[in-house]
């Protein structure tokens, strides 16, 4: 009767269009006070802070800022200019550099929303150009993006690891993996696509201007290399690459490029501040959420659920893709993440299903509920940045979720697609 009560209060809040802060923080609150009555107080504030007291989590400020200063200075555009010289004449053409920008962004910035507004930004007027329909040219903006939160730097792959205790370091290796698989699906449709449409590719530049663009671009270029091979190598955890990443982004963008000024540093460090508290907020929150899941046997339940219908790994998989689905489709991906992850997590490896690959198919799954209506967020952040209406932008996402869903089924039954190159990293 409990849960019914603090369950409903928690649609409620979310349907009355509260903040996910009160979302998840009243009803957790409300459950201290019916199932744990005589639990102190101090240990709730406890809980709350000690949540996210955790080296792991310094990561997600310090790639925020690092996003937030590639994206307005110059970083971002010279990648998506080496992606550019290197795929745009291909059949399907912008097209290609949209999917193939929006990885190398995701590269650096770990945001899926950042990605749509820069690449839409860069991208949008091109592919009208270039003779692609509105609809198809929205669609592929918008999804592209998932890939951010997929290539490390990933935040959702850090809350993921800091919820379960999972290596960053393999998640990041089994996400740049499964977005490779991603881009390259998004890809073969955008091929597809282009042959119905009878796009027009750029013209072919030569290996002389390809190699110039990727010199004009060396310093954008060292960032991913920094981030990835620093990690890959041992050299450095996820965590100073973080704060590596804001010093060189800096060092770059003010004295190297000389696109940013102190002025502007100060704008985006108030808004990194803003967008990290924000996070953090959420973060203390799920800290409690999980407490609680861990009191009240949640895991063990759905376990004694699954045993007494003869359920499998098979379904038990099935039934997480449904439960993330639906719920990426009303609240954000960290929520998600902390809503869902404590309760189901102990199931997963209960059925000895790899943590990084229940990690892919978490993070996919909130990457489709980032482009799903009614509530995408992607959606939204591109009708903002381009001026669309949201039903023209959801009309030419659906062939991009259908693709999605395919990539989904692939990763969730054939581990290998998740584990190839953590196992090949890290044995």
């Amino acid at each position: 009767m409990s849960f019914a009560i603090v369950a409903l209060l928690a649609v409620a809040l979310l349907g009355l269009g509260f903040e996910m802060l009160l979302v998840l923080g009243v009803p957790a609150l409300l459950w201290k006070e019916l199932e744990q009555g005589r639990l102190p107080d101090a240990a709730v504030v406890q809980k709350i802070v000690g949540g996210i007291d955790h080296s792991t989590l310094l990561a997600i400020p310090f790639f925020i800022f690092a996003a937030h200063l590639m994206g307005s200075g110059q970083i971002a555009r010279q990648l998506v200019g080496v992606v550019k010289a290197l795929v745009g004449h291909t059949r399907g053409g912008i097209g290609h550099v949209v999917v193939g920008g929006s990885m190398a962004f995701g590269s650096v910035s770990g945001s899926a929303p950042a990605t749509v507004a820069a690449m839409g930004r860069m991208a949008y007027p091109e592919m009208r150009a270039a003779g692609w329909s509105d609809r198809f040219s929205l669609g592929l903006l918008v999804a592209s993006a998932e890939t951010a939160l997929l290539i490390p730097p990933s935040i959702t792959l850090i809350v993921y690891g800091w919820i379960t205790g999972t290596s960053i370091s393999r998640l990041f290796a089994g996400g740049l993996a499964v977005g490779l698989v991603l881009g390259a699906a998004f890809a073969a449709l955008v091929s597809w696509q282009a042959r119905r449409e009878g796009v027009v590719s750029a013209p072919r530049l030569g290996w002389g201007a390809r190699a110039r663009a990727a010199w004009e671009a060396k310093w954008a270029l060292g960032m991913p290399v920094i981030i990835l091979g620093g990690i890959y190598s041992g050299i450095i955890t996820p965590t100073e690459a973080a704060a590596v990443s804001v010093v060189y982004a800096i060092v770059v963008e003010m004295l190297v490029l000389r696109s940013l000024d102190l002025r502007g540093l100060a704008k985006i460090t108030e808004d990194s501040a803003i967008g990290t508290a924000v996070i953090f907020v959420l973060l203390a929150v799920g800290g409690l959420i999980s407490f609680f899941v861990t009191l009240a046997q949640i895991p063990n339940a759905i376990i004694a659920l699954l045993d007494s219908v003869e359920a499998g790994r098979i379904t038990f998989l099935l039934a997480v893709n449904l439960c993330f689905l639906i719920a990426g489709m009303f609240i954000d991906p960290n929520s998600t993440l902390l809503v869902l992850v404590p309760p189901l997590y102990p199931v997963a490896m209960s059925f000895g299903i790899d943590p990084v690959q229940f990690g892919m198919i978490v993070t996919l799954n909130v990457c489709i509920g980032m482009i799903t209506p009614p509530f995408g967020l992607d959606i939204f952040v591109a009708s903002s940045t381009l001026g669309k209406p949201v039903t023209q932008i959801i009309s030419g996402v659906w062939p991009f979720v259908l693709v999605n869903l395919v990539v989904l089924a692939i990763i969730t039954y054939i581990p290998a697609v998740s584990l190839l190159i953590p196992r090949l990293i890290f044995g």
